[in-house]
C-alpha cells in the first residue's frame, strides 16, 4: 500500500488496519512454518506496510 493512500485515512482507520496486518503476518508466518506459503517475498511487504502505518501513528500523535 502507498504512503499517499494511508496518509488519507483517520488514526481509527489506521489502527484497524494495522491490526489487520499483523494478523495477516501472523497467518503467512504459519503457513511459511508449514511449507504452504509460495510467495515469500509478500511476507516482506506486509512488514513493510506494518511499518508504515506505525511510523503515521507515530506521526500523527
Amino acid at each position: 500500500m502507498k504512503i499517499r493512500e494511508l496518509r488519507q485515512k483517520s488514526k481509527p482507520e489506521l489502527q484497524k488496519m494495522l491490526q489487520d496486518w499483523r494478523e495477516k503476518l501472523r497467518k503467512l508466518r504459519f503457513d511459511l512454518a508449514s511449507g504452504k506459503v509460495k510467495n515469500v517475498r509478500e511476507i516482506r511487504e506486509v512488514k513493510k506496510d506494518i511499518a508504515r502505518i506505525l511510523t503515521l501513528l507515530r506521526i500523527t500523535k
